[in-house]
Protein backbone atom coordinates (compact mmCIF):
# COMPACT_ATOMS: atom_id res chain seq x y z
CA UNK A 1 0.00 0.00 0.00
CA UNK A 2 1.17 3.42 -0.80
CA UNK A 3 0.02 6.54 1.06
CA UNK A 4 0.31 10.16 -0.23
CA UNK A 5 -0.26 12.66 2.10
CA UNK A 6 -0.56 16.42 1.45
CA UNK A 7 -0.38 19.14 3.49
CA UNK A 8 -2.91 21.83 4.05
CA UNK A 9 -1.60 25.59 5.23
CA UNK A 10 -4.98 27.36 5.11
CA UNK A 11 -7.28 24.49 6.49
CA UNK A 12 -4.21 22.84 8.81
CA UNK A 13 -5.54 19.44 8.14
CA UNK A 14 -3.93 16.72 6.12
CA UNK A 15 -5.95 15.46 3.38
CA UNK A 16 -4.72 12.54 1.66
CA UNK A 17 -5.32 9.78 -0.89
CA UNK A 18 -4.73 6.09 -0.01
CA UNK A 19 -3.68 3.95 -3.08
CA UNK A 20 -4.05 0.18 -2.99
CA UNK A 21 -2.49 -1.21 -6.43
CA UNK A 22 -4.42 -4.59 -5.89
CA UNK A 23 -2.91 -6.43 -9.28
CA UNK A 24 -1.92 -4.61 -12.46
CA UNK A 25 -5.31 -3.85 -13.91
CA UNK A 26 -6.96 -3.29 -10.38
CA UNK A 27 -7.07 -0.17 -8.69
CA UNK A 28 -8.72 0.68 -4.87
CA UNK A 29 -8.63 4.05 -3.54
CA UNK A 30 -9.63 6.23 -0.66
CA UNK A 31 -10.25 10.07 -0.82
CA UNK A 32 -11.83 12.77 0.62
CA UNK A 33 -13.08 14.50 -2.82
CA UNK A 34 -13.70 13.23 -5.90
CA UNK A 35 -14.48 15.24 -9.08
CA UNK A 36 -16.54 12.78 -11.68
CA UNK A 37 -16.03 14.69 -14.70
CA UNK A 38 -13.50 17.30 -16.42
CA UNK A 39 -15.18 19.38 -18.41
CA UNK A 40 -15.38 22.95 -17.58
CA UNK A 41 -17.56 22.39 -14.24
CA UNK A 42 -14.95 19.86 -12.82
CA UNK A 43 -11.71 21.21 -13.83
CA UNK A 44 -12.31 24.80 -12.59
CA UNK A 45 -13.63 23.15 -9.26
CA UNK A 46 -10.16 20.99 -8.68
CA UNK A 47 -7.98 24.37 -10.26
CA UNK A 48 -9.98 26.15 -7.13
CA UNK A 49 -9.61 23.16 -4.52
CA UNK A 50 -5.72 23.31 -5.77
CA UNK A 51 -5.08 26.94 -5.63
CA UNK A 52 -6.53 26.49 -1.53
CA UNK A 53 -3.76 23.28 -1.31
CA UNK A 54 -6.20 20.84 -2.12
CA UNK A 55 -5.89 17.61 -4.16
CA UNK A 56 -8.78 16.90 -5.62
CA UNK A 57 -9.27 13.30 -8.00
CA UNK A 58 -10.49 14.01 -11.56
CA UNK A 59 -12.03 11.04 -13.71
CA UNK A 60 -13.52 11.73 -16.97
CA UNK A 61 -14.57 8.72 -19.28
CA UNK A 62 -13.41 10.64 -22.32
CA UNK A 63 -9.11 11.21 -23.36
CA UNK A 64 -8.15 14.90 -24.14
CA UNK A 65 -8.98 16.44 -26.32
CA UNK A 66 -12.67 15.11 -27.34
CA UNK A 67 -15.57 16.75 -29.20
CA UNK A 68 -18.70 18.04 -27.49
CA UNK A 69 -21.75 19.15 -28.68
CA UNK A 70 -22.04 22.88 -27.65
CA UNK A 71 -22.89 26.11 -29.44
CA UNK A 72 -19.15 26.77 -28.39
CA UNK A 73 -19.85 30.46 -26.79
CA UNK A 74 -17.47 31.27 -24.14
CA UNK A 75 -19.86 34.33 -22.11
CA UNK A 76 -18.85 37.34 -20.31
CA UNK A 77 -19.33 34.78 -17.04
CA UNK A 78 -16.68 32.41 -18.10
CA UNK A 79 -14.13 34.96 -18.49
CA UNK A 80 -15.47 35.94 -14.60
CA UNK A 81 -14.60 33.01 -13.04
CA UNK A 82 -11.43 32.40 -15.02
CA UNK A 83 -10.15 35.98 -13.61
CA UNK A 84 -11.23 35.20 -10.08
CA UNK A 85 -9.02 31.63 -10.24
CA UNK A 86 -6.21 33.33 -12.30
CA UNK A 87 -5.55 36.23 -14.12
CA UNK A 88 -3.49 35.00 -16.48
CA UNK A 89 -5.56 31.96 -17.78
CA UNK A 90 -7.53 34.92 -19.64
CA UNK A 91 -4.73 36.12 -21.43
CA UNK A 92 -3.63 32.55 -22.64
CA UNK A 93 -6.83 32.08 -23.64
CA UNK A 94 -6.80 35.39 -25.62
CA UNK A 95 -3.66 34.07 -27.31
CA UNK A 96 -4.59 30.52 -28.48
CA UNK A 97 -4.90 30.20 -32.26
CA UNK A 98 -8.50 27.95 -31.74
CA UNK A 99 -10.69 30.90 -30.86
CA UNK A 100 -12.00 34.07 -31.41
CA UNK A 101 -12.75 37.54 -29.10
CA UNK A 102 -16.79 38.35 -29.20
CA UNK A 103 -17.89 41.70 -28.85
CA UNK A 104 -21.61 41.16 -28.86
CA UNK A 105 -24.88 39.54 -29.31
CA UNK A 106 -27.55 40.39 -32.39
CA UNK A 107 -30.93 39.50 -32.10
CA UNK A 108 -33.26 38.73 -35.28
CA UNK A 109 -36.56 39.00 -34.90
CA UNK A 110 -39.47 36.92 -36.25
CA UNK A 111 -39.68 40.22 -38.51
CA UNK A 112 -35.81 39.67 -39.40
CA UNK A 113 -35.22 43.36 -37.83
CA UNK A 114 -31.77 42.95 -36.31
CA UNK A 115 -30.78 44.45 -32.83
CA UNK A 116 -26.93 44.52 -32.12
CA UNK A 117 -26.22 44.30 -28.45
CA UNK A 118 -22.76 44.92 -27.64
CA UNK A 119 -21.53 43.55 -24.45
CA UNK A 120 -19.20 46.71 -23.51
CA UNK A 121 -20.37 50.56 -23.99
CA UNK A 122 -19.92 51.82 -27.93
CA UNK A 123 -15.82 52.72 -28.00
CA UNK A 124 -14.60 50.10 -25.67
CA UNK A 125 -13.78 47.62 -28.12
CA UNK A 126 -10.26 47.64 -27.41
CA UNK A 127 -8.18 45.07 -24.94
CA UNK A 128 -9.32 41.69 -23.84
CA UNK A 129 -12.44 40.42 -25.23
CA UNK A 130 -15.24 40.11 -23.21
CA UNK A 131 -16.62 37.11 -24.32
CA UNK A 132 -14.72 34.19 -26.50
CA UNK A 133 -15.74 31.50 -29.07
CA UNK A 134 -13.87 28.59 -29.35
CA UNK A 135 -14.66 24.83 -30.19
CA UNK A 136 -15.41 22.80 -26.63
CA UNK A 137 -12.51 20.37 -28.42
CA UNK A 138 -10.28 23.26 -28.41
CA UNK A 139 -11.49 25.06 -24.92
CA UNK A 140 -12.21 22.18 -22.70
CA UNK A 141 -9.09 20.70 -23.85
CA UNK A 142 -7.09 23.86 -23.11
CA UNK A 143 -8.39 24.36 -19.45
CA UNK A 144 -7.32 20.44 -18.82
CA UNK A 145 -3.52 21.27 -20.03
CA UNK A 146 -3.59 24.29 -17.89
CA UNK A 147 -5.21 22.68 -14.64
CA UNK A 148 -2.14 20.05 -14.99
CA UNK A 149 0.59 22.44 -16.22
CA UNK A 150 -0.07 25.25 -13.63
CA UNK A 151 -1.68 23.30 -10.96
CA UNK A 152 -0.05 19.75 -10.89
CA UNK A 153 -3.85 18.26 -11.05
CA UNK A 154 -4.32 14.60 -11.91
CA UNK A 155 -6.94 13.97 -14.12
CA UNK A 156 -7.56 10.38 -14.47
CA UNK A 157 -8.62 9.54 -18.47
CA UNK A 158 -10.58 7.06 -20.43
CA UNK A 159 -12.36 6.50 -16.43
CA UNK A 160 -15.98 6.34 -16.68
CA UNK A 161 -17.52 6.27 -13.36
CA UNK A 162 -20.88 4.20 -13.90
CA UNK A 163 -21.44 2.37 -10.04
CA UNK A 164 -21.85 4.48 -7.14
CA UNK A 165 -23.49 3.09 -3.94
CA UNK A 166 -23.72 4.95 -0.99
CA UNK A 167 -21.82 4.24 2.15
CA UNK A 168 -21.91 5.13 5.63
CA UNK A 169 -18.99 7.33 4.86
CA UNK A 170 -19.22 8.76 1.26
CA UNK A 171 -19.76 7.15 -2.09
CA UNK A 172 -18.08 4.11 -3.40
CA UNK A 173 -17.86 4.66 -7.05
CA UNK A 174 -16.62 2.30 -9.80
CA UNK A 175 -16.28 1.91 -13.60
CA UNK A 176 -18.38 -0.79 -15.33
CA UNK A 177 -15.06 -3.47 -15.35
CA UNK A 178 -15.06 -2.92 -11.23
CA UNK A 179 -11.10 -2.48 -12.17
CA UNK A 180 -11.17 0.41 -11.05
CA UNK A 181 -12.43 1.34 -7.39
CA UNK A 182 -12.71 4.58 -5.24
CA UNK A 183 -14.34 5.52 -2.15
CA UNK A 184 -14.70 9.23 -1.44
CA UNK A 185 -16.08 11.00 1.25
CA UNK A 186 -17.58 14.18 -1.02
CA UNK A 187 -18.64 13.22 -4.76
CA UNK A 188 -18.92 16.37 -6.80
CA UNK A 189 -20.73 15.42 -9.77
CA UNK A 190 -19.79 16.95 -13.08
CA UNK A 191 -20.39 14.56 -15.88
CA UNK A 192 -22.91 16.59 -18.06
CA UNK A 193 -26.49 16.87 -19.50
CA UNK A 194 -26.67 12.89 -19.38
CA UNK A 195 -25.29 11.81 -15.84
CA UNK A 196 -26.12 8.81 -14.57
CA UNK A 197 -25.63 9.82 -11.13
CA UNK A 198 -27.79 12.91 -11.38
CA UNK A 199 -30.52 10.40 -13.33
CA UNK A 200 -29.92 7.49 -10.49
CA UNK A 201 -28.91 8.67 -7.74
CA UNK A 202 -30.06 12.60 -7.18
CA UNK A 203 -33.68 12.47 -8.70
CA UNK A 204 -32.99 14.66 -11.25
CA UNK A 205 -35.97 13.71 -13.99
CA UNK A 206 -35.91 14.88 -17.59
CA UNK A 207 -38.49 16.93 -17.72
CA UNK A 208 -39.56 18.19 -21.46
CA UNK A 209 -40.54 21.61 -20.70
CA UNK A 210 -37.41 22.10 -18.82
CA UNK A 211 -35.34 20.98 -21.46
CA UNK A 212 -34.42 21.83 -25.04
CA UNK A 213 -33.34 19.16 -27.76
CA UNK A 214 -30.49 21.16 -30.02
CA UNK A 215 -28.47 20.15 -32.78
CA UNK A 216 -24.92 21.62 -34.09
CA UNK A 217 -22.80 21.74 -37.17
CA UNK A 218 -19.75 23.10 -38.35
CA UNK A 219 -19.92 25.02 -41.66
CA UNK A 220 -16.99 27.14 -43.45
CA UNK A 221 -17.49 29.93 -46.03
CA UNK A 222 -20.64 31.80 -44.79
CA UNK A 223 -20.89 35.16 -45.99
CA UNK A 224 -21.60 38.43 -44.23
CA UNK A 225 -20.42 37.12 -40.48
CA UNK A 226 -19.95 40.16 -38.53
CA UNK A 227 -16.63 41.98 -38.39
CA UNK A 228 -16.29 42.08 -34.61
CA UNK A 229 -17.69 38.33 -34.01
CA UNK A 230 -20.74 39.19 -32.87
CA UNK A 231 -22.97 35.65 -32.37
CA UNK A 232 -26.51 35.90 -33.81
CA UNK A 233 -29.17 34.55 -32.27
CA UNK A 234 -32.41 34.19 -34.87
CA UNK A 235 -35.92 33.87 -33.52
CA UNK A 236 -38.03 32.34 -36.44
CA UNK A 237 -41.46 31.75 -36.05
CA UNK A 238 -41.15 28.14 -37.40
CA UNK A 239 -38.92 28.09 -34.06
CA UNK A 240 -40.50 29.71 -31.09
CA UNK A 241 -39.56 29.64 -28.19
CA UNK A 242 -36.42 28.52 -29.72
CA UNK A 243 -33.76 29.48 -31.92
CA UNK A 244 -31.60 29.36 -34.94
CA UNK A 245 -27.70 30.25 -34.40
CA UNK A 246 -24.68 31.68 -36.05
CA UNK A 247 -21.79 31.72 -34.39
CA UNK A 248 -18.26 32.91 -35.80
CA UNK A 249 -15.15 30.37 -35.09
CA UNK A 250 -11.44 30.65 -36.14
CA UNK A 251 -10.67 30.50 -40.02
CA UNK A 252 -13.75 31.44 -41.72
CA UNK A 253 -15.35 28.59 -39.96
CA UNK A 254 -19.14 28.73 -37.94
CA UNK A 255 -20.94 26.95 -35.53
CA UNK A 256 -24.76 26.80 -36.88
CA UNK A 257 -27.16 25.46 -34.74
CA UNK A 258 -31.22 25.47 -33.45
CA UNK A 259 -32.72 24.52 -30.29
CA UNK A 260 -36.26 24.02 -29.61
CA UNK A 261 -37.91 22.84 -25.47
CA UNK A 262 -38.05 19.18 -26.01
CA UNK A 263 -42.09 19.30 -24.85
CA UNK A 264 -43.03 21.03 -28.56
CA UNK A 265 -40.33 19.10 -30.31
CA UNK A 266 -42.39 15.99 -29.29
CA UNK A 267 -46.06 17.57 -29.40
CA UNK A 268 -44.97 18.23 -33.31
CA UNK A 269 -42.92 15.71 -34.08
CA UNK A 270 -39.96 17.55 -35.36
CA UNK A 271 -36.97 16.12 -36.49
CA UNK A 272 -34.43 19.17 -35.87
CA UNK A 273 -31.66 17.40 -37.85
CA UNK A 274 -34.01 17.36 -41.19
CA UNK A 275 -35.32 21.22 -39.79
CA UNK A 276 -31.78 22.98 -39.97
CA UNK A 277 -31.29 22.66 -44.04
CA UNK A 278 -35.09 23.53 -44.57
CA UNK A 279 -34.39 26.69 -42.30
CA UNK A 280 -31.47 27.64 -44.05
CA UNK A 281 -32.93 27.32 -47.31
CA UNK A 282 -36.46 29.30 -46.25
CA UNK A 283 -35.41 32.55 -45.51
CA UNK A 284 -33.87 34.35 -48.22
CA UNK A 285 -31.19 36.28 -46.06
CA UNK A 286 -29.77 33.33 -44.86
CA UNK A 287 -30.10 30.98 -48.52
CA UNK A 288 -27.75 33.86 -49.60
CA UNK A 289 -25.16 33.63 -46.87
CA UNK A 290 -24.99 29.74 -47.13
CA UNK A 291 -24.64 29.96 -50.64
CA UNK A 292 -21.34 28.92 -50.94
CA UNK A 293 -20.85 27.24 -47.54
CA UNK A 294 -19.70 23.86 -47.22
CA UNK A 295 -21.18 21.82 -43.82
CA UNK A 296 -17.79 20.33 -42.53
CA UNK A 297 -18.90 16.57 -41.27
CA UNK A 298 -21.88 15.70 -39.82
CA UNK A 299 -25.47 17.53 -38.06
CA UNK A 300 -25.06 16.65 -34.42
CA UNK A 301 -27.84 16.30 -31.57
CA UNK A 302 -27.52 16.82 -27.80
CA UNK A 303 -29.58 17.70 -24.98
CA UNK A 304 -30.06 21.05 -22.47
CA UNK A 305 -31.25 20.45 -19.48
CA UNK A 306 -32.50 23.95 -19.01
CA UNK A 307 -32.21 26.23 -15.28
CA UNK A 308 -35.91 27.23 -15.64
CA UNK A 309 -37.12 25.90 -12.33
CA UNK A 310 -35.16 25.17 -8.56
CA UNK A 311 -33.97 21.46 -7.74
CA UNK A 312 -31.89 20.51 -5.71
CA UNK A 313 -28.39 20.00 -6.60
CA UNK A 314 -26.43 18.50 -3.48
CA UNK A 315 -27.33 15.57 -1.31
CA UNK A 316 -25.74 13.29 1.52
CA UNK A 317 -22.38 13.46 -0.11
CA UNK A 318 -22.59 15.24 -2.92
CA UNK A 319 -22.87 18.02 -5.10
CA UNK A 320 -24.23 18.61 -8.81
CA UNK A 321 -22.48 20.70 -10.92
CA UNK A 322 -22.55 22.08 -14.52
CA UNK A 323 -25.17 20.76 -16.65
CA UNK A 324 -25.57 17.50 -14.14
CA UNK A 325 -27.33 20.66 -11.98
CA UNK A 326 -29.26 21.59 -14.96
CA UNK A 327 -28.19 25.22 -14.82
CA UNK A 328 -28.21 26.10 -18.34
CA UNK A 329 -30.00 29.62 -19.33
CA UNK A 330 -33.67 29.04 -20.90
CA UNK A 331 -33.48 31.88 -23.27
CA UNK A 332 -29.67 31.85 -24.34
CA UNK A 333 -28.73 28.42 -24.31
CA UNK A 334 -26.00 29.16 -22.55
CA UNK A 335 -24.13 26.89 -20.36
CA UNK A 336 -20.44 26.96 -20.12
CA UNK A 337 -20.89 30.09 -17.97
CA UNK A 338 -22.87 28.66 -15.40
CA UNK A 339 -21.34 25.84 -15.22
CA UNK A 340 -17.96 26.81 -13.82
CA UNK A 341 -19.91 29.69 -11.30
CA UNK A 342 -20.97 25.96 -9.85
CA UNK A 343 -17.29 24.44 -10.02
CA UNK A 344 -16.45 27.27 -8.29
CA UNK A 345 -19.10 27.46 -5.45
CA UNK A 346 -18.67 23.46 -5.36
CA UNK A 347 -14.94 23.73 -4.69
CA UNK A 348 -15.66 26.61 -1.96
CA UNK A 349 -18.18 24.13 -0.57
CA UNK A 350 -15.88 21.66 -0.08
CA UNK A 351 -13.31 23.28 1.83
CA UNK A 352 -15.91 24.32 4.15
CA UNK A 353 -17.07 20.20 4.35
CA UNK A 354 -13.45 19.56 4.89
CA UNK A 355 -12.76 22.17 7.61
CA UNK A 356 -16.11 21.32 9.45
CA UNK A 357 -15.85 17.68 8.98
CA UNK A 358 -19.25 17.71 7.90
CA UNK A 359 -21.06 15.73 4.61
CA UNK A 360 -24.44 15.59 5.55
CA UNK A 361 -27.14 16.48 3.02
CA UNK A 362 -28.42 19.46 5.48
CA UNK A 363 -25.00 21.06 5.46
CA UNK A 364 -24.36 20.72 1.63
CA UNK A 365 -27.94 23.00 1.40
CA UNK A 366 -25.36 25.74 1.38
CA UNK A 367 -24.26 25.24 -1.78
CA UNK A 368 -27.85 25.16 -2.93
CA UNK A 369 -28.34 28.90 -1.87
CA UNK A 370 -24.70 30.05 -2.86
CA UNK A 371 -25.66 28.77 -6.45
CA UNK A 372 -29.09 30.06 -7.00
CA UNK A 373 -28.26 33.18 -5.08
CA UNK A 374 -26.13 33.71 -8.09
CA UNK A 375 -27.98 32.32 -10.84
CA UNK A 376 -31.41 32.11 -10.15
CA UNK A 377 -32.29 35.84 -10.83
CA UNK A 378 -31.23 35.49 -13.74
CA UNK A 379 -32.36 32.00 -14.90
CA UNK A 380 -36.03 32.75 -13.70
CA UNK A 381 -36.08 36.24 -15.72
CA UNK A 382 -34.63 34.08 -18.73
CA UNK A 383 -37.40 31.97 -18.49
CA UNK A 384 -40.11 34.78 -18.82
CA UNK A 385 -38.22 35.93 -21.91
CA UNK A 386 -38.22 32.35 -23.26
CA UNK A 387 -42.12 32.34 -22.16
CA UNK A 388 -42.46 36.05 -23.87
CA UNK A 389 -40.97 34.66 -27.63
CA UNK A 390 -43.96 32.86 -28.17
CA UNK A 391 -45.45 35.74 -28.78
CA UNK A 392 -43.72 36.93 -31.84
CA UNK A 393 -45.48 40.17 -32.54
CA UNK A 394 -44.02 41.36 -29.01
CA UNK A 395 -40.81 40.23 -29.68
CA UNK A 396 -40.96 42.28 -33.61
CA UNK A 397 -42.24 45.48 -31.60
CA UNK A 398 -39.24 45.42 -28.93
CA UNK A 399 -36.91 44.74 -31.77
CA UNK A 400 -39.00 47.34 -34.36
CA UNK A 401 -38.52 50.33 -30.93
CA UNK A 402 -35.03 49.41 -29.87
CA UNK A 403 -33.54 49.55 -33.75
CA UNK A 404 -35.39 53.10 -34.11
CA UNK A 405 -34.82 54.02 -30.64
CA UNK A 406 -30.98 54.27 -29.34
CA UNK A 407 -31.53 55.12 -25.51
CA UNK A 408 -33.70 51.94 -25.91
CA UNK A 409 -31.31 49.87 -27.68
CA UNK A 410 -28.77 51.18 -25.09
CA UNK A 411 -30.82 50.22 -22.05
CA UNK A 412 -31.52 46.56 -23.72
CA UNK A 413 -27.56 46.11 -23.98
CA UNK A 414 -27.48 47.08 -19.96
CA UNK A 415 -30.44 44.29 -19.40
CA UNK A 416 -26.99 42.00 -19.72
CA UNK A 417 -25.20 42.75 -17.12
CA UNK A 418 -27.87 44.92 -14.55
CA UNK A 419 -30.59 42.37 -13.12
CA UNK A 420 -32.98 45.25 -12.21
CA UNK A 421 -32.89 46.88 -15.44
CA UNK A 422 -34.03 43.37 -17.24
CA UNK A 423 -36.48 42.55 -14.32
CA UNK A 424 -38.29 45.29 -16.19
CA UNK A 425 -38.97 42.96 -19.29
CA UNK A 426 -41.26 41.21 -17.58
CA UNK A 427 -43.51 44.28 -16.48
CA UNK A 428 -46.39 45.19 -18.39
CA UNK A 429 -45.91 48.65 -18.10
CA UNK A 430 -42.79 48.18 -20.17
CA UNK A 431 -44.23 47.30 -22.90
CA UNK A 432 -46.94 50.04 -22.51
CA UNK A 433 -44.41 52.67 -22.01
CA UNK A 434 -43.45 51.49 -24.95
CA UNK A 435 -46.34 52.77 -26.93
CA UNK A 436 -45.16 56.21 -27.22
CA UNK A 437 -41.49 55.82 -27.66
CA UNK A 438 -40.74 57.44 -30.51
Amino acid sequence: MVIIEFMLPDLKLFHFHRFKIMTQKQTKLNTDLLISGAGPAGIVAAMFLAKAGIKALVADKHTFPRDKICGDALSGKVVDVLKKLDGNIVDELALQPAQVGSWGVTFIAPNMKKLRVPFRKPGALTGTPPGFISKRLDFDDFLVRYAKTHYGIDVLENTALTHFEKTSDGWFCANAERDFEVQTRLLIVADGAQSHFARHHAGMEMEPEHYCAGIRAYYSGVKNMDTENFIELYFLNDLLPGYFWIFPLPDGRTNVGLGMRSDIVSRKKINLKEMLPRIIEKYPELKARFQDAVLEGKIAGFGLPLGSKKRSISGDGYLLTGDAASLIDPFTGEGIGNAMFSGMFAAEQAMKCLQENQFNAEFLKQYDARVYARLWKELSLSRKLQQLTTYPWLFNFVVNKAVSNTALSEMISCMFTDMELRKRLKEPSFYLNLLFTK
